[in-house]
């Protein structure tokens, strides 16, 4: 699928199972029907990549994502935090799908109180300086 796009797989809760930062060096067990959907769109000769954070953390978290891969894919993917003109679909367990060009929210839009108890450490989710760890 050369010059034709690619797809973005996001890593932690999508790809991955992710139940709390451990390091860069922990990767949850694959999530068995997303690893087939990723096997299936590269035989059809589909360009997919690891859309992840964890490149923020360098190197080390990158070869680690790499290894994964190799081991529960069958194949080493392009792992990447950019989105660019060519990416045409991202699975993704964050995103709010919204109909192109008109504002229209498709799927379940969360609460803006449940946005913001994502990082109420008080509440026990992980303050950002635990991701630095």
């Amino acid at each position: 699928m050369a010059n034709s796009g690619w797809v973005g797989v996001d890593l932690d809760g999508t790809l991955a199972v992710y139940d709390e930062w451990r390091g860069i060096g922990h990767i949850g067990e694959p999530i068995p029907p997303i690893v087939e959907f990723i096997r299936e769109l590269r035989r059809a000769g589909v360009e997919v990549r690891i859309f992840t954070a964890r490149c923020q953390e360098g190197e080390d978290a990158i070869r680690a994502i790499e290894y994964w891969c190799e081991m529960y894919i069958g194949e080493v993917l392009p792992v990447t935090d950019r989105k660019d003109f060519g990416m045409v679909y991202l699975l993704d367990d964050r995103v709010v799908v919204v109909e192109r060009n008109t504002g229209r929210v498709l799927s379940p839009i969360p609460s803006v109180q449940s946005i913001k108890d994502h990082w109420n450490v008080e509440k026990g989710a992980p303050s950002p300086e635990e991701f630095k760890q």
